[in-house]
């Protein structure tokens, strides 16, 4: 089966790199990622990658206790930094030619980030890496991957998720008999509270009508699968009836 999307953003929380230990960086983990990754490439699908910091720092939590807010944001930032370097170091060992571009400018490891030149790295179809969120205090990682995903024409938000596979009714940690929506609409989600990602960057994705793909990347084949077109997770995009699984 061809790829349904062209070009698509990845959004990759910090947690995904960590495997069976509790913070850090399980390079074997990251292989397995650079592996999926490799697969999308091998489609001819052009990809870029959010990444978050959380398996390294949360600056939320660190300015709950007490920490300069702006101050631990930032520190969030470089943790995103070296999971992109980690991510680079498996997509290449994988033979796939790869950019790391950061909003927090830092020439020795990484090119800042420009649009036009983000787009040319990714029509040479090399894996762009986008890391430092948006370079500001007080936004998170999910709205700098809304703004990538509009800014570079992705056609689809995928956001893979360490624990759940789609988006559900209600918490289906508490609530036993939460339903998983197999589609919503972006508004459809927003006034049933389904907390599909940071309310800011769904505000983005819902005001310039881009879809967005929730998924459990637990499943070695769930991003291939979601960039094919499968029944994967939940679609959130355009209008309608929402479907349950």
């Amino acid at each position: 089966m061809a790829a349904k999307y062209e070009r698509v953003l990845l959004k990759l929380s910090g947690e995904a790199m960590v495997g069976d230990g509790q913070a850090g960086i399980d390079p074997a983990v990251v292989t397995g990622l650079a592996r999926q990754i490799g697969r999308v490439v091998g489609l001819g699908v052009e990809v870029a990658v959010v990444i978050g910091g959380g398996n390294i720092w949360r600056g939320l939590a660190a300015s709950s206790r007490g920490m300069d807010r702006a101050t631990a944001d930032y520190m969030g930032m470089v943790a995103t930094i070296l999971n992109a370097l980690a991510l680079q170091d498996a997509l290449e060992k994988a033979e796939l030619q790869t950019r790391v571009m950061t909003a927090i400018e830092m020439h020795e490891v990484a090119e800042p980030y420009i649009r036009r030149r983000a787009l040319r790295h990714m029509e040479k179809g090399r894996v762009v890496i986008l890391a430092g969120g948006t370079g500001n205090p007080y936004f998170t990682t999910d709205t700098a991957a809304a703004l990538r995903a509009l800014e570079l024409g992705a056609n689809v938000l995928l956001m893979a998720k360490n624990q759940v596979d789609g988006v559900y009714s209600d918490d289906p940690n508490v609530n036993h008999d939460a339903k998983r929506y197999r589609q919503i609409s972006h508004q459809e989600a927003m006034e049933r509270n389904l907390r599909v990602m940071d309310a800011s960057a769904f505000a983005l994705c819902r005001d310039n009508d881009l879809p967005i793909l929730v998924f459990n990347m637990a499943d070695e084949q769930a991003i291939e699968a979601a960039v094919r077109g499968e029944p994967v997770g939940t679609l959130v995009a355009g209008g309608g009836v929402a479907l349950l699984a």
